[in-house]
């Protein structure tokens, strides 16, 4: 008789910190603000339509998890969450009936999660989570799991012998698109024991708390994309999200994202202000060394050292592609490394390229314009058109 399958999700700590400290911003500045999310696989070829009654119970079981005491304990002792906060988190529940399963246009699995910002803005990270595994655990029940561990080993082992492995800062960040829940915590479990003085931390909080190892995460770009439809105006959008986020957090949680509507527009926003605030920057599209150079240029440009600021990549990283940029850039400015997919599902099949974007705010369309063809995601065509005319978007 076989055991009953666990829930994939047993605790809303399992989700990346940056979650919640967005959604800290969202209940002092904007409690009322309605939001829309839509899920979109950009793998081609996938049904995963057929999965919807397996990815609808999971979703159910996660709506009816609430924070235990001790995770209440645990995120009050984070000197950056507040109090006020923390009590709400001591109060708060997912609602199942903000999510909405469906086909898109093309047949596609749709899911869609509309409500208020402050009580939708959990559901991303534990969504994709889900979905990576359902199909994963229908697609492949009996994977052997060795060629996953072969794969890890000679990632740590490549760290421990490279040159520059001694200056390889590495944060993790697969939640999302993992093999499972068990494998991260495995991934985790070896690079804490072989490399440990390369981990810098994980995104993972829930992980973070259970193996001792700190959490990680700032913004996404969400955060920005809603001040689209939030802000005065659509050109000062990235600057009132910027200004916003440095009241909330008065120098702490100081790695700025740069990508949502093009690094371009972002370097004319991210003024000697900003530069001198922030203690760095995120990459998540486009190519890195163009951009770590950009951004470089940015800061002598501004009389800014970019020896003092860290420069954040984590686009679809390797470690070979990692060291690629070390080697570069060390000298240059402060890099550090955010790995997910990489780590957390390369197990000798092929993950699904999933997301799931904010894409309308208080009844506005908003987007990501991204500097990667393919990841820019709008239906709004006229939208979209005219977000690229205001940032000078060729």
């Amino acid at each position: 008789m076989s055991s009953p399958k666990k829930n994939i999700i047993q605790s809303l700590l399992d989700t990346d910190l940056y979650k919640l400290t967005m959604m800290q911003t969202v209940l002092h500045y904007f409690p009322a603000a309605e939001v829309e999310y839509t899920f979109k696989c950009r793998t081609q070829g996938v049904d995963l339509f057929q999965y919807v009654n397996e990815i609808r119970d999971e979703v159910a079981q996660l709506c009816q998890l609430r924070f235990t005491e001790n995770e209440i304990h645990y995120l009050s002792h984070i000197y950056y969450l507040k109090p006020d906060f923390v009590q709400f988190l001591r109060l708060f529940q997912l609602n199942r009936h903000y999510v909405h399963f469906g086909k898109d246009d093309s047949g596609q699995l749709e899911i869609k999660v509309i409500g208020p910002w402050l009580h939708t803005i959990m559901f991303e990270v534990p969504i994709l989570a889900i979905v990576e595994e359902v199909f994963s655990r229908n697609q492949y029940p009996a994977l052997d799991l060795k060629e996953g561990q072969k794969k890890l080993a000679e990632k740590t082992k490549l760290i421990n012998v490279h040159p520059l492995g001694g200056q390889l800062k590495i944060m993790e960040f697969g939640t999302r698109r993992r093999f499972n829940r068990e494998w991260q915590k495995h991934v985790l479990r070896h690079l804490y024991r072989s490399i440990e003085s390369n981990l810098v931390g994980t995104s993972n909080v829930f992980l973070a708390r259970e193996l001792g190892i700190r959490p990680l995460g700032t913004m996404a770009h969400e955060y920005l994309q809603a001040f689209q439809a939030l802000g005065p105006r659509l050109i000062d959008s990235q600057k009132i999200a910027l200004d916003v986020w440095a009241k909330e957090y008065r120098g702490d949680l100081g790695i700025a994202l740069t990508d949502v509507v093009g690094v371009n527009a972002f370097i004319r926003d991210f003024d000697r202000y900003f530069a001198k605030l922030f203690d760095g920057v995120r990459h998540d599209s486009g190519c890195p060394f163009e951009w770590a150079n950009k951004m470089i240029a940015h800061y002598e440009s501004l009389g800014v050292d970019p020896k003092t600021k860290s420069l954040v990549f984590s686009d679809s990283l390797t470690i070979p592609l990692a060291f690629e940029l070390l080697e570069v850039f060390k000298d240059k400015t402060n890099p550090v490394f955010g790995i997910g997919t990489d780590l957390t599902n390369d197990v000798g099949v092929t993950p699904l390229s999933i997301v799931m974007k904010m894409t309308r705010c208080n009844g506005q369309p908003v987007a990501k314009i991204s500097d990667s063809p393919g990841k820019t995601m709008c239906r709004d065509k006229e939208y979209l058109t005219y977000l690229k005319k205001v940032f000078a978007i060729q």
